[in-house]
């Protein structure tokens, strides 16, 4: 019988670890207007020490005295055994009702109570696509295989509202009678929204047609027997096809453009989405640019008097005490890490505001090449804190709302050695294409040699690449015929 031995083996390593302090720092950082509210208004019902000011209130500045030397001492270390937390729990709630009882300043003006009512409305849940459809599968007057059947057909339809499986496989995998499922799909492409259910793009739009009685019309003609030329635009050959004129085939075009060929995707999970900018540039009276911050979600907190008075008494047990200095340190921490958020937001915006301020004055198409550590280095941060104090975050100018992120981009060098945004570059391609005559669209090589007249070499691969990234078609899809 073989013996295993052991060894002890002393080996050195270097690791990251991040304090919980220095964690919520950065999480305060990184979260957005209104996501930082919801961590700060967790912190206020955890610390019975923070309190939030009204909007009028007197400022956190005023109110950050710090407690008494002999009091308190910061760099105490507080050690905390499992026999306290009982101790520490019921001590809270006991302040907690003693600071309701005092009622220390916790006002709200009705314009406080009318925001806070717009934010909580603001907060909706939409349903989902399959929660949709299953409500009317429940009011549909059909025989329990069929409505079982609903439920399956219902299960295999994609984020586009399409039928990803066919009414045999489904069949066969739920064991429902063939009839039963194919009368079951049938009913569910009557359901809202119209074009659910159907198998492909041209299906989709055929059937929204239908189901709007135009079913006859040349715009349906087209999808059920000419999908690929109307794909590729052939409007001359449509109209000999179909016999008609191509102001007809227009005019048909026209209204397919209209239908929704992805009619599941308004229940995506982002339709719901918020967009809160961050920051506001706009120019004042006297012509000079202004940063704001949104400061609208983020509540002012302070440490509250209640508790100050409580501490100076000296009626507290020790572990009373060192609960009160514990959460005390907490509350200003946060508060710190809160005023820390924003003076880093803003010294990043000023100085986004300085180095792209012909994009302010002119729009898009004066935006110039940035990198983060670029505006890492003037603004005297690290280009980590520049990277997590943009995310996810907006800022509103005079030219829209726009998240931080896109003033940081590549470019290419101009004539004359000016650099120029690649999202410059777009905007230009965008312009030249809305602007060009339908009959003779630009080609690719032809925008091109347009940017080159404006001293912007770029190769016509890349021309394609933003064009598409535009969304916008080719030069024979872009065509109209008179």
């Amino acid at each position: 019988m073989s013996s295993q031995g052991f060894q002890q083996v002393q080996k050195q390593s270097q690791s990251l670890v991040l304090a919980p302090q220095l964690r919520n720092s950065l999480k305060i950082l990184q979260a957005p207007a209104v996501e930082l509210r919801t961590s700060i208004l967790e912190e206020l019902q955890a610390n019975p020490l923070l309190e939030e000011l009204a909007i009028d209130s007197i400022s956190v500045e005023e109110h950050r005295e710090e407690p008494n030397a002999n009091e308190l001492d910061q760099d105490e270390e507080l050690d905390f055994n499992a026999d306290d937390f009982s101790a520490i729990e019921r001590m809270s709630e006991d302040m907690r009702e003693h600071y309701a009882l005092e009622n220390t300043g916790q006002s709200h003006t009705p314009e406080d109570e009318e925001r806070r009512e717009h934010f909580m409305n603001s907060l909706t849940t939409s349903a989902s696509l399959q929660q949709h459809l299953i409500e009317q599968a429940e009011l549909t007057d059909c025989s329990d295989q069929e409505r079982e059947a609903l439920i399956y057909l219902i299960g295999s339809i994609d984020d586009n509202g399409f039928l990803t499986e066919t009414v045999s496989n489904i069949a066969l995998t739920s064991r429902i009678p063939y009839g039963a499922v194919q009368k079951a799909s049938e009913t569910l492409r009557t359901f809202d929204p119209p074009g659910i259910g159907t198998k492909d793009t041209q299906d989709c739009l055929a059937t929204q047609l239908e189901l709007s009685g135009r079913g006859a019309s040349t715009a349906a003609r087209i999808l059920r027997d000419h999908f690929q030329l109307l794909i590729r635009r052939r409007i001359p050959e449509l109209g000999r096809k179909l016999g008609v004129t191509t102001d007809d085939i227009q005019d048909a075009i026209e209204e397919i453009s209209t239908l929704e060929p992805s009619p599941g995707k308004r229940f995506s999970p982002d339709s719901n989405a918020v967009i809160e900018p961050d920051v506001t540039v706009f120019k004042d009276e006297y012509g000079e640019w202004k940063i704001v911050l949104n400061n609208d979600y983020i509540p002012r907190l302070r440490i509250s008097s209640t508790y100050k008075d409580m501490l100076a008494k000296g009626n507290l047990s020790k572990k009373e005490k060192e609960f009160m200095i514990e959460r005390m340190r907490s509350g200003k921490f946060l508060i710190n890490s809160i005023e820390q958020r924003q003076q880093t937001i803003e010294r990043i915006t000023l100085e986004i505001l300085k180095f792209q301020s012909n994009f302010f004055d002119a729009g898009v198409s004066k935006l110039r090449p940035l990198t983060m550590n670029t505006i890492a280095q003037t603004a005297g941060v690290h280009e980590t804190t520049v990277s997590r104090a943009i995310a996810n975050k907006y800022i509103r100018t005079p030219h829209g709302v726009f998240p931080f992120k896109y003033f940081f981009t590549p470019g290419y060098t101009a004539g004359g050695g000016e650099a120029v945004s690649n999202k410059s570059i777009k905007d230009m391609i965008s312009h030249i294409i809305e602007e060009e005559n339908p009959a003779k669209p630009y080609s690719d090589q032809g925008i091109v040699n347009i940017l080159t007249e404006k001293d912007i070499k770029i190769a016509r691969r890349t021309v394609a690449k933003y064009r598409e990234e535009l969304g916008i078609l080719p030069t024979n899809l872009r065509r109209r015929y008179e």
